[in-house]
């Protein structure tokens, strides 16, 4: 022990200290996170990185007066003794709840102004306030474990990816810009005048020509930059991904290979919460999931199915609904399981939720006992109403909510109740992790505004058929190999198998509008690679952060995130976005063009 307290700040840390260090002298060093006075004895827990040490000092102790006058939140070392709790003071709650060190000497080596916010406890805090003083809201237990937990993450994910015989390679981060679907963060460069390098939107290119120049199975942990608008899965500015390719695979075996390595990162975090076992992923296609759960990223711990009903107001004399049927639109029934004991308000409830979401209503019927409510179960007739039930193996005390309309918006209305429903009906299992795939995504969309055919995933995907479909299909009818993988209703990765093929890559590009002059002008490096010998190829990225926040069961990545800037994309901490100084604009041959006033 004399060895270690030769140290200038601490023998052991604020987690370390057990009933066997009892009699020993130490010296520790932390912050001070709660005082409290019991008449002449001062109680000061000391916290640090590692955990948390209860302090007692008394009168007859010097550090008395040291602790009494040094502010929450200031950095001392102290010189004590340990010594055992009374069995009646033993806190179960810290590795250290067993000791306590008797203060025989402080000093204040960091003191503390007042705070503008608490560090001790979890009580919320305005954001702009935590953003700026994050420094300060890093301290706080919770967010300070989740920073903690990242790191965890992010180390086992590299593991597992050196286990399945990954390489990781670093990409550049000053690149061209590409089509990934989101603005891009542009660099403006001093040394040519009025041209523009592009923060990567992600490593896509340079992956598949890592690809193409050899080295079978590349991952890294990649920085990613788009400039969106942030919401609570997605944060203005930077983001982390964990991306891959691999080479001479199809995508099923990109699927086997991936489950156990994010499926194993869950199991690792899970702390007995039910994880969707390795090698049973469900595979759902894209069809299917917007059929059944209104979504391409359903929550599959809601039991609820969505059901198909269109077919059953064709003639069935129920005005409103058989005249969208008739004009091409579809019905979409929404199952209430067990809500016989629901007021009609549950009901109502729903449906001005649903205007509230913009959708012109939310339709229902009621049942009890087999008995049959509401206006729509009035119209349709209760014996087509239970006959309707029945064939969709429907009970006597349940009810359900109707989403009529254009298949698009029906689709989207059915999804968001179908988990409205599950919500308030306590029905989605919140220890639970379900994973799935989403398969069979359409290559191509029709973009109504602009009235013409664009890509609906990743351009860089091989359609299914190849170059078969692209000359003989309606675009609008090919799929593509491409793939999500979901986790609790969040897409957390997303991939596909790549276009490989020069003339299949030009002509998948002509169909949205662009010529093989514009592939080679905008994809020119990939375009040439592809000349000179191409290795079928395909991956994915998963998200980091996303994937951090369902383990930590945050609800927005900035409580998983070091520094994140706010919702209009400042970092109130470090002042950015800053205005330039005018020889920086002179040297990048910029000027300022001020915003129109409205």
């Amino acid at each position: 022990m004399a060895n270690a307290m030769a140290h200038p700040y601490r023998s052991h840390t604020c987690g370390a200290l057990r009933a066997s260090d009892v009699g020993g002298t130490v010296r520790l060093s932390g912050w001070v996170h709660r005082k409290r006075d019991h008449g002449g004895v001062l109680f000061v827990d000391l916290r640090d990185h590692y955990g948390m040490t209860q302090i007692v000092a008394d009168a007859d102790s010097p550090a008395l007066a040291v602790l009494e006058s040094a502010r929450v939140e200031s950095v001392v070392t102290i010189d004590g003794s340990v010594k055992a709790r009374d069995a009646a003071t033993v806190n179960a709650n810290l590795s250290t709840g067993e000791i306590e060190v008797y203060a025989r000497g402080a000093a204040v080596i960091g003191a503390a102004a007042e705070l503008p916010m608490p560090v001790a406890g979890e009580q919320e805090y305005p954001e702009d306030i935590r953003l700026r003083y994050r420094f300060l809201d890093l301290r706080r237990e919770t967010l300070h474990a989740n920073i903690v937990t990242r790191t965890k993450v992010i180390r086992d994910m590299r593991r597992r990816m050196e286990d399945a015989g990954f390489t990781e390679y670093s990409t550049p981060i000053l690149t061209a810009s590409s089509p990934e679907g989101a603005r891009d963060f542009l660099v403006p460069s001093r040394i040519h005048a009025g041209k523009f390098y592009a923060l990567p939107q992600a490593p896509q290119q340079y992956k598949q020509l890592l690809m193409v120049a050899g080295f079978d199975r590349y991952f890294q942990i990649a920085p990613c930059f788009r400039d969106e608008d942030p919401r609570a899965d997605r944060l203005p500015g930077e983001f982390y991904q964990l991306d891959l390719e691999m080479s001479f695979v199809t995508q099923e075996e990109v699927w086997e290979t991936m489950e156990p390595v994010i499926g194993g990162v869950f199991e690792a975090f899970a702390e007995g919460r039910a994880v969707t076992p390795s090698g049973s992923f469900p595979r759902i296609p894209y069809a299917e999931a917007m059929l059944k759960y209104g979504s391409d990223k359903p929550d599959l711990r809601n039991p609820i199915e969505i059901r198909e009903v269109s077919a059953e107001f064709v003639g069935s004399g129920f005005g409103l609904f058989e005249k969208i049927v008739g004009s091409g639109g579809t019905v979409r029934l929404i199952p209430a399981p067990n809500t016989a004991d629901k007021s009609r308000k549950f009901f109502d409830d729903m449906n001005d939720w649903a205007r509230s979401e913009g959708h012109a209503g939310l339709g229902y019927v009621t049942r009890k006992g087999g008995e049959f409510g509401g206006p729509i179960a009035k119209n349709h007739g209760a014996d087509k109403m239970a006959a309707l039930f029945d064939r969709l193996g429907l009970g006597p005390d349940d009810g359900a909510f109707f989403a009529a309309g254009k298949e698009e918006q029906a689709a989207k209305l059915a999804g968001l109740a179908r988990t409205r429903v599950g919500e308030q009906l306590g029905l989605i299992d919140k220890d639970r992790f379900e994973l799935c795939w989403i398969v069979d995504f359409p290559f191509y969309e029709w973009d109504e505004e602009n009235r013409r055919v664009e890509f609906s995933h990743n351009p860089f995907s091989m359609p299914q058929g190849g170059m078969e479909a692209l000359t003989s299909q309606d675009p609008l009818t090919i799929k593509a190999y491409q793939y999500d993988l979901v986790c609790n209703g969040y897409e957390i990765a997303s991939g596909s198998i790549r276009n490989q093929s020069p003339e299949t890559m030009v002509k998948a590009f002509e169909l949205v509008g662009l010529s093989q002059a514009d592939v080679e002008e905008r994809f020119g490096g990939l375009y040439r690679a592809f000349q000179y010998g191409a290795p079928p190829h395909g991956g994915m990225a998963a998200g980091v952060d996303r994937i951090v926040m369902l383990i930590c069961g945050a609800q927005n990545l900035r409580e998983i995130t070091l520094f994140p800037m706010n919702q209009r994309a400042e970092d109130l901490l470090m002042g950015a976005p800053s205005l330039p100084e005018p020889k920086q604009l002179r040297e990048l041959h910029l000027r300022v063009v001020e915003p129109a006033k409205s």
